[in-house]
């Protein structure tokens, strides 16, 4: 099973991800990255790492 994992004390509120993968990610009020699905369907595997990979401060990772 694939799960997000976002470390916030190195997310700088960017967007990116949220950009890429606004069902997955979104940046919430103080500014950090929330997960909306840390569970994720294997089908969306793509996205996803397209926006892990978008991440500038390397907050967010895939498992699984």
């Amino acid at each position: 099973m694939m799960k997000i994992e976002a470390d916030r004390t190195k997310c700088d509120g960017l967007g990116m991800c949220e950009a890429m993968a606004p069902d997955f990610f979104e940046v919430g009020d103080d500014g950090t990255v929330v997960v909306l699905d840390e569970q994720p369907g294997e089908e969306h595997r793509q996205d996803l790492s397209a926006a892990v990979d978008a991440c500038p401060v390397l907050a967010l990772k895939l498992r699984g």
